[in-house]
């Protein structure tokens, strides 16, 4: 019997948010961590991935020539084959990266651009799964207690954390599946805050991923600081480990 052939498999990276949270001049996917644009860290991980095998850049359409020059070819991220202009919503930057591929992959890995602590494990583990047909999705268990509230903010019901999970990304689907997901959430006009959102209207599987707290969204000046906290401590961790 012949060796199964290995899944083609391009990563879809949204980062054309404006950052207005942030509150800087500077989009949160360009603000340096550790000496480096946020965005630079996100993309390195996913360049050095093995299974990753084409990467597609969705950034604001003013950014284009910039991440082209400063951040791609600076830095030989050599896996990005286009950098494309994004949309109003984060669901209209993922269809336009789908809506780019000249040829479809058997799978799609979407990551934020902003999520910059993402690992190989992450990936590799949901790659495997999505290649069973199962949509895979990264989170961790809450960790704080939530209530559900009335438009007046009285609580109504408090959840059990047991059954509640914080989503993040990566997200990976089989290609298939997700482009009739977001065909069939615009002809609903269905505006979803994750891409597993749309793929779960159709009444496919999606299966958590644990992932890690470390995973975090630079998206507030908090997350920043709790950003460069990380990466100093991985950085120390991979010197100690040099020795």
């Amino acid at each position: 019997m012949g060796q199964m052939a290995t899944p083609h498999c391009v990563g879809i990276v949204p980062s054309a948010g404006k950052g207005i949270r942030m509150g800087s001049s500077v989009k949160k996917q360009f603000l340096s961590l550790c000496g480096e644009p946020v965005l630079v860290h996100t993309l390195r991980v996913m360049q050095t991935c093995p299974e990753i095998d084409e990467i597609i850049l969705v950034v604001p359409d003013e950014d284009r020539a910039f991440c082209r020059e400063q951040i791609v070819e600076k830095h030989g991220f050599d896996k990005i084959l286009s950098i494309i202009s994004g949309g109003r919503e984060r669901q209209d930057s993922v269809y336009a990266g789908l809506l780019s591929m000249v040829s479809p992959p058997d799978l799609v890995v979407v990551h934020d651009g902003v999520r910059p602590f993402l690992t190989g494990d992450m990936i590799r583990e949901s790659l495997q799964l999505a290649s069973q047909g199962v949509s895979a999705v990264v989170g961790v268990p809450v960790r704080d207690t939530i209530k559900s509230v009335d438009s007046s903010l009285m609580v109504t019901k408090t959840l059990s954390r047991d059954t509640l999970w914080s989503i993040q990304t990566p997200q990976v689907f089989c290609y298939r599946d997700l482009i009739r997901a977001y065909e069939s959430a615009y002809r609903d006009g269905f505006l979803g805050t994750d891409d597993a959102s749309l793929i779960e209207r159709l009444g496919l599987p999606v299966q958590i991923i644990k992932g890690s707290n470390e995973n975090i969204k630079i998206t507030s000046p908090s997350d920043l600081v709790l950003g460069e906290a990380i990466l100093k401590q991985r950085l120390e961790h991979a010197d100690r480990t040099r020795i």
